[in-house]
C-alpha cells in the first residue's frame, strides 16, 4: 500500500471557517482518539473523587487542550486560515 499523505499532514483544513477538519491518516486518529481518551479519564476520576472539577484537574484539562490544538494545527494541510468554501 503506497502512501498518499506526502506534505506530513494529519488532518485535513475545514472546508468553511477556521480551523482542523477530519483526520485523514491514522496519526490523526489516534491523535484524536488519545485526546477524547484522556479527557474521559480525567472527567471519570473527578467524579470518582466526589465532586466537581477542581482547579488542578481544570489546569490540566486546558492544559491539554491546548496541546491538542496546537499539533491539529501545526499537521493540518495548508495551516489554519480562514476559508471561504473554495478548493483552497
Amino acid at each position: 500500500m503506497t502512501d498518499l499523505n506526502t506534505d506530513g499532514a494529519w488532518f485535513k483544513p475545514r472546508r468553511y471557517g477556521l480551523g482542523t477538519g477530519t483526520p485523514i491518516v491514522w496519526q490523526g486518529w489516534a491523535l484524536l482518539g488519545g485526546y477524547l481518551a484522556v479527557a474521559a479519564v480525567m472527567v471519570w476520576v473527578s467524579h470518582l473523587s466526589g465532586g466537581g472539577p477542581n482547579g488542578k484537574a481544570l489546569a490540566l484539562f486546558f492544559a491539554l487542550t491546548a496541546g491538542f490544538i496546537e499539533l491539529a494545527r501545526r499537521r493540518t494541510r495548508g495551516g489554519w486560515k480562514w476559508r471561504w468554501g473554495g478548493d483552497d
